[in-house]
């Protein structure tokens, strides 16, 4: 299902689509195409209909999103394990959300498929578009009921699960967790050299990465976020990244900015800041921060270290968008907003750190210890249960 277009409205992008290994489990784009778009990674257009916009914040590597320890999800947090609505989940379905998800990040699959520009579609395309703009759990039972009026489908589910006897009990939830199941298992990666390291091997890593490893654990300080056994605390911060794109508005907002972490909290304290990533293959999913800023690490790396100094000296060239005719000649207009500019370089949580060259060579030879010696366990299957072409 993971490959299968039938999960969209339009039967015309999956979820590999946009999380692809080819990519680091990303798609290569600072901002992706989703729903309208043709082809794969950075060579990924718009197709014969015009797409409204652009994807506004960077793809996430799926790296280790099965691990207990996680409890919040997406850039902003909008998903989180609170008890808010009597579900278990804080989520933008609120009280509509379905019980009986397996995990954190069962919860989160169902959520891209309803996205209009993610997977749905715009209103009068498809049944699935059309529900989702009733309401945002109408269009599950929906894709719930394509998935188990195919065959194959039916009978996997009745043999793999205990409370399935008959294929019309197959529902979003059963969906959601078997999509989870695969992402956990298909891309958990505890095997690095780090990983090694930390077990005892101490020959595995040469001098300029155990130098990095020290920096990032002592002088760079990037353990103060990057913490724990998923190289990140799960909390929110602002670094000021550069900002471009349509942003991640909400309906009363009137410039293309994405307040990040605000948005779910509604408290001003938290606006501009965005979830710590995990670290662990970070070096296969370039480009880097929330909305794909930096095309490879020494460019993150060093905005970490000073991110004013850096702001200043970022290009527009450094993001390699698919040039969309009727898009294009707004994806930087925010940065014409001299008021937003200084909102956004007001709300930054780091501060300066100095680093030689040399240093950041060196941490930048660590993340590359971080990345595993399994990229994926099943693979990319030939065909799909729908018939439908694999990405």
């Amino acid at each position: 299902m993971f490959y299968d277009k039938i999960l969209s409205g339009n039967r015309n992008i999956s979820c590999g689509t946009c999380h692809h290994p080819k990519h680091g489990t990303s798609d290569g784009l600072p901002l992706g195409i989703g729903e309208g778009g043709v082809g794969l990674g950075p060579k990924r257009t718009v197709g014969s209909d015009l797409i409204k916009k652009r994807i506004p914040r960077n793809s996430t590597a799926l790296w280790n999103l099965g691990s207990k320890e996680i409890s919040v999800l997406f850039h902003d947090g909008r998903l989180s394990k609170k008890d808010t609505y009597e579900n278990i989940f804080d989520s933008p379905a609120e009280e509509w959300l379905p019980v009986g998800f397996d995990s954190i990040l069962a919860a989160q699959a169902i959520f891209p498929l309803v996205s209009q520009f993610e997977m749905a579609g715009n209103p009068g395309e498809n049944d699935v578009a059309g529900a989702a703009h009733d309401r945002i759990d109408a269009p599950w039972p929906i894709i719930a009921k394509r998935v188990r009026n195919i065959n194959e489908y039916g009978s996997k589910f009745v043999s793999s699960y205990e409370h399935i006897s008959h294929y019309t009990q197959i529902d979003i939830v059963d969906i959601a967790n078997a999509l989870a199941a695969f992402i956990s298992t298909e891309w958990k990666s505890n095997d690095t050299r780090y990983d090694k390291f930390i077990s005892g091997n101490k020959m595995i890593l040469t001098d300029s990465e155990k130098s990095g490893m020290n920096l990032f654990f002592g002088k760079a300080k990037c353990n103060d976020c990057h913490s724990g056994k998923l190289l990140s605390d799960q909390k929110f911060y602002s670094i000021g990244l550069p900002s471009f794109g349509p942003g991640r508005t909400r309906i009363f907002d009137p410039i293309p900015r994405d307040t990040g972490h605000m948005a779910e909290t509604d408290d001003l304290i938290d606006a501009y800041r965005f979830r710590t990533p995990m670290l662990r293959n970070i070096k296969l999913s370039a480009p880097y921060g929330h909305n794909g800023a930096y095309p490879d690490l020494k460019g993150i790396i060093k905005h970490h270290l000073n991110p004013i100094k850096e702001k200043g000296l970022w290009k527009q060239d450094y993001v390699k968008l698919p040039r969309i005719e009727h898009l294009s000649n707004n994806d930087f207009i925010i940065q014409e907003d001299v008021r937003e500019m200084l909102r956004q370089s007001s709300f930054i949580d780091i501060k300066p750190i100095k680093l030689s060259d040399a240093e950041i060579n060196d941490l930048v030879l660590f993340m590359g210890t971080l990345t595993g010696d399994t990229i994926e366990r099943i693979g990319i299957p030939k065909s799909v249960p729908s018939g439908l072409s694999i990405d």
